[in-house]
């Protein structure tokens, strides 16, 4: 089926990572011209941008000029996957949780979210079109132990700041969109060592699909919500993808 993202320009922020390179190569089989955004991973971004015949643009998403930089090179993009965040690693519950770690987490992924979705939203009122796809995470629909920070940056995001900007977008864009993605389990540089046999079958037990995602499967819906020949009249919306996780368990122990 044609997605219509033949020709279009598509930023796609953190395209060096596991998820966002996925999302480069699903973007540019569809024929789109793709700017590789990347912070520190400069070689693997513009090894990818040369494979897929896009550009790497480099930019703390922390840092307002930087972004604004960003955008100014990346040209006028008519869809933008934000896709960059960071998970901490280190399991931190609330009554240890240092407030450092607290807003540094935040910063990385709600506030670098929100200066990504301005400087599109910039870019979106001087053409009058455009769609934006939004990152969050399972953790944001059904928290984390250990992780609130990042899953409140996560709930955060897919859901105050998603249900804001699909109302903002259409006064600069009538058929303007902005959706949400919310992987669960994924193998990923990020989760690189944290998957292994054990947790996979404990962490399966809620989910339907015993299974952990690859990042294709995330791609693959950010695509499909980036289109308007498959989703033009979706906007708003969050879609999980998770093998059907829910917040209890619905598999027996092993």
């Amino acid at each position: 089926m044609d997605t219509g993202l033949s020709g279009k320009s598509v930023l796609v922020t953190g395209g060096a990572g596991g998820i966002g390179s996925a999302c480069v190569r699903a973007f540019a089989a569809e024929g789109a011209r793709v700017v590789v955004h990347y912070n520190t991973s400069r070689d693997r971004a513009e090894e990818l941008a040369a494979e897929v015949g896009g550009i790497a643009i480099a930019a703390d998403l922390t840092d307002e000029a930087q972004v604004d930089e960003l955008f100014a090179q990346a040209g006028d993009v008519e869809v933008c996957a934000a896709i960059a965040g960071s998970w901490p690693r280190e399991d931190e519950p609330v009554w240890q949780l240092p407030l450092e770690r607290w807003e540094a987490t935040l910063r990385a992924n709600l506030t670098a979210t929100f200066l990504t979705a301005r400087g599109f939203l910039r870019v979106v009122e001087r053409t009058g079109h455009g769609n934006l796809v939004l990152v969050g995470s399972t953790a944001g629909r059904f928290g984390e132990a250990g992780h609130s920070d990042y899953a409140a940056a996560k709930s955060a995001l897919q859901v105050g700041l998603l249900l804001s900007l699909k109302n903002e977008i259409v006064r600069i864009a009538p058929r303007g969109r902005v959706n949400a993605v919310a992987p669960g389990w994924t193998y990923s540089p990020m989760t690189r060592g944290e998957l292994d046999e054990a947790l996979v079958t404990r962490l399966s037990r809620t989910m339907a699909l015993r299974k952990v995602a690859v990042a294709e499967d995330i791609a693959r819906a950010v695509v499909v919500l980036a289109s308007d020949e498959l989703s033009g009249h979706i906007t708003g919306e969050l879609v999980t993808v998770a093998g059907g996780m829910e917040g209890r368990t619905v598999h027996p122990e092993a």
